[in-house]
């Protein structure tokens, strides 16, 4: 097990909430801007067209607080009165973000099945989804597990999959590697990046399909206290202030350059990759 995966499960839990909260202060943006790239409504009654009666099911891996499904919902009018009840089962290895998300549902997406583990470990029968997604869901998976992890992704689908996921350049890797380097000595596993899961896919022989969507998470200069818990959410480690990021002779140069004209900003370059 990897010491990047380690430590995001442990901030996955009650007593992290308050970090949480400030990172989806941030990044709650995320998601808006993947719920107004495309036109998910038509693509969801799409789907639900080719099955005919029966109720679409829908696997969402890595499913954390369930901000995808509430984006859609609020963002690109997916909702009881235009698509069809969906049977939303979630994968996640924290029974804290399984209860999150569970809890975040609204229709048309209905709680189904729940799987306590990790994607590479899914445990399902062949093709027992229409669709599988991963929204910023992936960068734990270590470069090495990727493979093994998403054989499982398109084991699971019968139809369609969507994985979102910042590329190298986004401030999500770049902020990372530069937490590893400047204080953990360059030891630990970095965030795999969305090109690697492409160039993985290809080597499977899948096909994907991928776009790309550009846009900064953003805040004032004086929210310190919403800046620090997303930054430790990002590197998930709440050990390391605000004041000792900046001061640290690698990750402080860099966030130099996120603030600008008295705003934060950290750029995001995010590929959204249908299979």
């Amino acid at each position: 097990m990897s010491d990047t995966f380690q430590r995001s499960c442990e901030h996955w839990t009650e007593e992290s909430r308050h970090e949480m909260e400030h990172f989806y202060a941030l990044a709650s943006v995320d998601y808006k801007y993947l719920a107004e790239a495309f036109d998910w409504k038509k693509w969801l009654k799409s789907r639900q067209a080719e099955l005919g009666q029966r109720r679409l099911k829908l696997l969402d891996v890595a499913c954390g607080s369930g901000k995808f499904p509430m984006a859609l919902t609020r963002y690109a009018e997916v909702d009881d009165s235009t698509v069809s009840p969906i049977d939303y089962a979630l994968l996640d290895p924290s029974e804290f973000s399984l209860a999150e998300a569970r809890r975040a549902l609204t229709p048309p997406f209905q709680a189904g099945a729940e799987y306590q583990t990790t994607l590479q470990a899914l445990a399902c029968e062949r093709g027992e989804f229409d669709i599988v997604w991963a929204t910023h869901a992936l960068y734990a998976v270590a470069v090495a597990d990727l493979q093994a992890a998403l054989e499982r992704f398109v084991y699971a689908t019968s139809g369609a999959g969507f994985i979102a996921h910042a590329g190298r350049e986004s401030h999500y890797l770049r902020f990372y590697q530069h937490y590893l380097d400047g204080f953990k000595s360059g030891t630990g596993v970095p965030f795999s990046s969305g090109e690697q899961i492409v160039e993985t896919l290809e080597r499977m022989g899948v096909g994907a399909c991928v776009q790309q969507i550009s846009y900064d998470n953003g805040a004032p200069e004086d929210a310190e206290q919403q800046i620090e818990g997303y930054l430790q959410r990002c590197i998930f480690d709440d050990t390391i202030s605000l004041d000792a990021m900046r001061n640290n002779p690698l990750t402080g140069p860099y966030l130099d350059t996120c603030l600008q004209d008295g705003q934060w900003r950290f750029e995001q370059q995010v590929m959204l990759i249908f299979l």
